[in-house]
């Protein structure tokens, strides 16, 4: 692993936890006002990863000088005045399975520790147009093929709030830098909720938009119909004013959709009377934590207060989601393993090349079959959108396991760590529809997360109630305490 380099302060700034603690919001506010710069806040953000990755283990590459450059960049640009926009001087972290040019790229394995892309992945090219700082590259699960955070390769995330517990997966170094201070903005991707399950066990938001809203050139796959890119954030407007950044259609990727970009951070008036908020009531015949489906009914009651309209609902095919979804995720990433997975099995997690192996024994038939129950999954999912305008629940039924905890008991009923953790996000990997997660309380002194999820291309309306439920609340703005 690089080892991060150490600047020497220049200003009394540098260094100031409340700097790393603040949205990149308010950083871009402060930025473009001059009154802190693009290198201060870089060198923040450095130190503060200095002092906490030995414990966390969020990083695979740490930011070099290349991000330095960016930032003295940045900072003669905005004193010329010539300003970019709102990710001016900002520090971004990318998972590292986006490809970042001259910059190496794991996708969390060995097998590709000597792998550097010649080219820029499609968001990390939005981004560095969009005047942002790459800050290195985050630690995640094996390929992205699991929802817990460990990693055999390159050492397990540890969670900010209770390092001896999961930060979730895949996106996990991703959830940990963020709530720790480390970063403002990170992207993770999402198979079945490796964006959502480490921020919600990480205490921080994350946004799994449509299928086809964000490009997924030059990342590495895991499964081409499952697979999304999201921001993971401190709270709803940095996910907006990220999303607004790297949102949209893009000819190198034929699964990019060609619907119009929303202005996300102008869809943010946190106006949501009248909204049509819908409770399956099957979310609550599943085993869930007495503790999280208190804080989920208590923020319900928020939405009461500003005139949401609250009706339950009935999804019955949601319970199918698994079953439908893991022979196609298992086959799709089989087609992508095959060839090094007769190269370097002995490189696998042994979890892992299990799960590949399976894929390659699913047939087409069964693959076919799947296909055709999506599609009923998908039209029977989106009638649910008649009745109402979004989908209130859970995010995850426990609060974080503790590291390498395979079993969990929920309500006396033991559940294996990996189901529970994926039990509510990858059903909105099955249809593709977007799906926010934001802090709603704490239980044992970790946090909750709270799901909302829409049509089809509808981030605006689920940002904007997040942010609504943002401004009466103050989840999303406790920090962890980690050295």
């Amino acid at each position: 692993m690089n080892h991060p380099i150490h600047f020497l302060r220049s200003r009394a700034m540098m260094g100031n936890s409340d700097l790393c603690y603040k949205t990149a919001h308010g950083l871009s506010k402060l930025i473009r006002a001059k009154e802190v710069s693009p290198v201060e806040v870089f060198q923040a953000y450095l130190d503060r990863i200095n002092d906490t990755d030995a414990t966390l283990n969020s990083f695979i590459s740490y930011p070099g000088e290349e991000a330095l450059q960016s930032a003295q960049l940045a900072e003669r640009e905005i004193l010329a005045g010539h300003y970019r926009g709102p990710l001016h001087g900002i520090p971004v972290g990318l998972k590292d399975i986006f490809y970042v040019k001259d910059v190496k790229n794991t996708a969390g394995s060995k097998i590709f520790d000597g792998f550097v892309p010649s080219y820029d992945s499609t968001v990390a090219a939005l981004l560095r147009a969009g005047g942002a700082v790459l800050m290195g590259k985050l630690n995640l699960h094996q390929f992205a093929f699991g929802p817990t955070g460990l990693n055999e390769d390159y050492g397990n995330m540890h969670n900010p709030w209770d390092i001896e517990r999961l930060a979730g997966g895949s996106s996990g170094g991703s959830g940990s830098a963020v709530a720790s201070g480390q970063l403002p903005l990170a992207l993770g991707t999402d198979t079945g909720g490796s964006v959502r399950i480490p921020a919600s066990l990480c205490g921080i938001t994350g946004l799994k938009p449509t299928y086809g809203r964000i490009s997924r050139y030059g990342v590495v796959p895991l499964a081409w119909s499952f697979d999304h890119v999201g921001p993971m954030t401190r709270n709803v407007w940095d996910s907006a004013m990220m999303l607004d950044v790297i949102a949209g259609r893009d000819v190198k990727d034929p699964s990019s959709s060609l619907k119009p970009v929303d202005h996300y951070v102008k869809s943010l008036t946190g106006e949501v009377k009248g909204l049509r908020l819908g409770v399956p009531k099957e979310y609550f015949e599943l085993p869930l934590d007495p503790a999280i489906e208190k804080a989920i009914k208590d923020a319900i009651g928020v939405f009461n207060g500003l005139g949401v309209e609250i009706k339950e609902v009935s999804w019955p095919i949601y319970q199918h989601s698994a079953n439908i979804s893991t022979p196609m995720i298992y086959a799709e990433a089989a087609e992508y393993h095959r060839d090094l997975l007769r190269k370097y099995a002995d490189k696998y997690d042994p979890s892992i090349r299990w799960r590949v192996e399976t894929g390659l024994f699913i047939s087409g038939s069964d693959y076919l079959n799947a296909s055709r129950a999506r599609a009923k999954y998908t039209t029977e999912s989106l009638a649910l959108f008649d009745e109402v305008d979004l989908l209130i629940g859970p995010t995850i039924p426990v609060i974080a396991p503790r590291i390498k905890e395979d079993q969990v008991t929920i309500k006396q009923q033991l559940m294996g760590v990996i189901p529970a953790l994926t039990q509510y996000t990858r059903a909105f990997n099955l249809t593709g529809f977007p799906a926010l997660t934001v802090p709603c309380g704490f239980s044992e002194g970790m946090p909750i997360g709270m799901q909302l999820a829409g049509r089809p291309f509808d981030e605006a309306r689920i940002l904007n109630a997040g942010y609504a439920y943002q401004q009466l609340t103050d989840w999303h703005r406790r920090r962890p305490c980690v050295h």
